[in-house]
């Protein structure tokens, strides 16, 4: 959800929920998601205040030169995609992931390996990422902690050490678990998605009650708690709608999903009043990414796309850079892309090379729509250096609108740092707090250290908020006693 969608959706909904929010909360225009913009590093600047150079994990699909393929017992050389998606569930016709009742439902045989103290082992998600969590700081503390979110591997925020989550909800947005839709996934139209997102909203208000999220077993009522919603991302960009024009109008479809998300939250709103919580919760409500475009005339995609968006000023006109190496000599070890493109190298001394084929395509006809290519030096000031096994080698903005995929779908994408992916809504709202609006830019990762303020507990137990992102309390969140 853009910043742009709440600012239309209030301006029309004045008695809204998220009217509601702001009437009694910090509105933060200028806020923006971590780079890139995918949905792990995107969540994980929520929930540890740091990015991607510092908990070490750029996408949900990304590549790592220090661990081992799955099921090769960590035999051979180094070096693997490490794909943290649906892709590592027991069972995908089932809503839970399949495996075991009660399982994490993740198959380790799925996941990557690595070598500790002589032994090969199968890397979970949370032993992927490298920083503190807020909830492990809060579980630390004696408090309970849950959460609801879109695949199992979302275990990854219960940090490195796993225990901080007491509870995980994830139904699989990916399954084809849709009752009377055969093969068909909760993504597969933004009606599905909505009655997916339901099973979540009903977990909270379990929460809320203080039961846990089946609403069966009384557990009390969690310090730390929240959910995903799915429905306006796949509003946005997995349908034909999408948004009507460059002013992000949305669609009867993208419209049924913000009042959704606005109608659950007012249901949140109303249980929190009912178990007299309201005064002592902090309700924070952003957005994991944008989606770019807004302005569908400006999509771009691959060279072969039948997308029945792609006409008019819409074209399919673009060159995957992949290719563009590849055909110059260059060998990838991974090329992972949507609006942005993180390459790994097979051979990292290729990367002058790689970069001056790319740099003579951006200026000459720029197949590749590239905007601005991310290597050397100022790569690794920024992201990290790729020396390490993490970072990628080359990372590409393309042009705006520009989206590297063949999708029959997707009319919008995230990942890359454009504008529409990374300016997102974010409000802080208590009945403490005096409305207010905060136009200095701040960052999504400035939420994790004013939660723990908010608790009670200290900000400085986050590591990203001691360490090198120096990450801090979002401006402006004054509670009255």
């Amino acid at each position: 959800m853009h910043e742009v969608d709440l600012q239309r959706y209030v301006g029309s909904h004045p008695a809204s929920s998220f009217a509601r929010l702001l009437a009694h909360g910090v509105h933060f225009a200028d806020a923006h998601t971590s780079r890139p913009s995918d949905s792990f590093p995107g969540l994980l600047a929520f929930m540890t205040g740091g990015t991607p150079r510092t908990h070490g994990v750029f996408y949900d699909d990304s590549y790592d030169r220090t661990l081992f393929a799955p099921g090769s017992n960590c035999q051979g050389n180094p070096g693997t995609e490490t794909l943290f998606d649906e892709s590592i569930d027991y069972d995908l016709t089932r809503l839970d992931g399949g495996g075991a009742a009660g399982s994490n439902h993740i198959n380790p045989a799925k996941l990557p390996m690595r070598l500790k103290s002589g032994k090969c082992e199968p890397v979970y998600p949370h032993q992927f990422q490298r920083l503190n969590t807020i909830m492990e700081v809060t579980h630390a503390a004696g408090k309970r902690t849950a959460w609801s979110d879109k695949h199992p591997a979302y275990e990854i925020i219960s940090g490195p050490s796993g225990k901080g989550l007491d509870e995980l909800y994830a139904p699989e947005i990916n399954s084809t678990s849709v009752p009377g839709q055969p093969g068909a996934d909760w993504t597969t139209d933004p009606s599905f998605t909505r009655t997916y997102d339901q099973f979540k909203v009903t977990a909270v208000l379990n929460w809320i009650k203080g039961f846990d999220h089946t609403g069966t077993t009384k557990v009390g009522v969690p310090a730390i708690f929240g959910m995903n919603f799915q429905a306006v991302s796949v509003g946005e960009k997995v349908t034909a709608d999408g948004y009507l024009d460059a002013a992000a109008t949305p669609s009867p479809q993208l419209q049924a999903s913000l009042d959704f998300v606005d109608s659950s939250l007012g249901q949140m709103l109303d249980a929190l009043a009912d178990q007299h919580l309201a005064r002592d919760t902090l309700v924070i409500v952003g957005a994991k990414h944008g989606q770019s475009p807004i302005d569908v005339n400006k999509l771009h995609m691959l060279t072969g796309s039948t997308n029945p968006k792609l006409n008019g000023g819409m074209r399919a006109d673009v060159t995957d850079p992949a290719d563009l190496l590849t055909n110059g000599g260059v060998n990838l070890a991974q090329e992972t892309a949507d609006d942005i493109a993180l390459i790994w190298l097979q051979n990292q001394h290729d990367a002058e090379k790689a970069v001056a084929i790319l740099e003579a395509d951006r200026k000459a006809s720029n197949r590749a729509h590239i905007e601005k290519i991310y290597a050397g030096e100022e790569l690794v000031d920024r992201f990290g250096d790729p020396a390490a096994g993490r970072t990628p080698d080359i990372i590409i903005q393309p042009t705006a609108g520009t989206i590297y995929s063949k999708s029959k779908a997707k009319i919008a994408e995230h990942g890359g740092f454009a504008d529409d992916d990374t300016h997102v809504l974010l409000v802080v709202s208590n009945p403490k707090l005096d409305r207010s609006v905060v136009h200095e830019r701040v960052a999504n990762r400035q939420v994790a250290p004013t939660i723990l303020k908010a608790l009670g507990l200290e900000p400085d137990d986050l590591e990203a908020v001691r360490g090198e992102d120096h990450t801090r309390l979002l401006p402006g969140v004054r509670l009255k006693d």
